[in-house]
């Protein structure tokens, strides 16, 4: 059973990266154009570069799980993809785990060039490289989670209503959030940066790169936190969610 999990997985992931990447090679930059764009007002206007990339690599996999998970299984009923999938039979959350995994396979290239830039500038050491790689796959995990529940609850709305949400989410997760900007400007409310999984994940590895100093009794309650919500998210995704076809 385990074994055709894992061949399903990975048989959905190919099925949904390979062929856009074939098709059009260019796409695999898109999302880190999009998730870089903040990064040239942060030059402009005196910000420091180091929060911009660091914002940079979370917003990548943050925003994609989350969108991916929405969107495609969206696009997945309205054009009947998903009742093929369904018929193999296939195990819902492999289905869910292969959908967030593939647009993380497409957007690897520029999580790549986020992570080389902040290497080279110093801005992370390979020490601080091994943590950042923890925080944005449980960060990946628990934006997919929470879109993939998103989506099973919003069954019988357009697929277009459900794109421009899961759009709304991303920005509002994405670039509201202390992620491309240090929560210290925050003031006495930066503690809120600590209950959103984005930006928490950017102190967390700013906290390992050296950029914030953090006690220790903040930094194992920053992690409760992370992964606690991460575990909410994952069990109530696998208990609420079903097949559901439109």
């Amino acid at each position: 059973m385990e074994i055709k999990i894992i061949r399903d997985i990975i048989t959905i992931t190919a099925f949904k990266s390979l062929p856009d990447i074939k098709r059009n090679p260019l796409m695999i930059f898109l999302i880190s154009i999009i998730t870089s764009f903040p990064l040239f007002f942060i030059v402009v206007y005196g910000g420091e570069l180091s929060h911009g990339i660091t914002g940079a690599i979370v917003a990548t996999v943050g925003f994609i799980g989350l969108n991916s998970a929405i969107q495609d299984m969206a696009w997945d009923r309205y054009l009947k993809i998903r009742q093929i999938i369904v018929s193999m039979p296939v195990n819902p959350i492999a289905y869910a785990l292969a959908i967030a995994l593939a647009p993380l396979v497409v957007s690897l290239p520029g999580l790549i060039l986020f992570v080389s830039i902040a290497l080279y500038l110093k801005i992370l050491t390979l020490y601080s490289l091994l943590w950042t790689i923890v925080i944005i796959t449980i960060t990946w995990a628990t934006l997919s989670s929470i879109g993939f529940l998103i989506s099973t609850y919003l069954r019988n709305a357009s697929v277009y209503a459900i794109s421009n949400l899961a759009n709304i989410l991303g920005l509002i997760l994405v670039f509201i959030p202390p992620v491309y900007y240090p929560e210290e400007v925050l003031g006495n409310l930066s503690w809120a940066s600590i209950m959103i999984p984005t930006s928490n994940a950017v102190g967390l590895i700013r906290a390992y790169a050296g950029a914030l100093q953090l006690p220790t009794t903040t930094l194992l309650l920053r992690w409760a936190i992370f992964i606690g919500t991460m575990i909410v998210s994952t069990l109530i995704t696998i208990k609420k969610s079903k097949w559901r076809e439109t």
